[in-house]
């Protein structure tokens, strides 16, 4: 079981630091660089290639079954969805193969709409003490789920 998480945005970091150190579970924070790495043993701070999607890209490739991804991109999340990896937003949302669909298809009708608009001037809400405490159980359930066994 590894924990990966798409660093470069991410709010979270801390949060999965200490959980995964909690249960002793391994973790790749995945970025172009700009994080500092962690002294912690079980993080391994990967710095990937400068380009659109290259973090994606790797954890793409590694993640899978009995893994947990932590993102906010919805097209990686599709893929390891699809790969049997238990997909978690920084605000606590699960994304799962129920799921997944909808909420890819309503980002690709809000990314068309946007481009249609270009006085469109929105950006999403802020990220709350309510989103980091959903988060944090999101965490719990989806580490508990992961070390069942079958």
């Amino acid at each position: 079981m590894v924990i990966y998480v798409d660093a470069d945005a991410c709010p979270v970091k801390s949060e999965v630091e200490r959980v995964g150190t909690r249960h002793r579970v391994a973790m790749a924070m995945v970025s172009n660089g700009g994080i500092r790495p962690s002294q912690n043993p079980l993080i391994d701070t990967v710095i990937v290639a400068e380009g659109p999607d290259e973090a994606d890209k790797w954890i793409a490739a590694r993640a899978g079954a009995g893994d947990v991804v932590i993102t906010n991109d919805i097209p990686l999340a599709a893929l390891c969805v699809a790969a049997g990896a238990q997909v978690l937003r920084p605000d606590g949302q699960e994304l799962t193969p129920r799921n997944i669909g909808s909420i890819l298809a309503t980002r690709d009708l809000m990314a068309d709409l946007r481009a249609a608009d270009p006085f469109h001037k929105g950006g999403g809400r802020g990220f709350t003490r309510a989103d980091r405490s959903r988060f944090l159980d999101a965490l719990e359930r989806a580490l508990r789920r992961a070390a069942r066994p079958g």
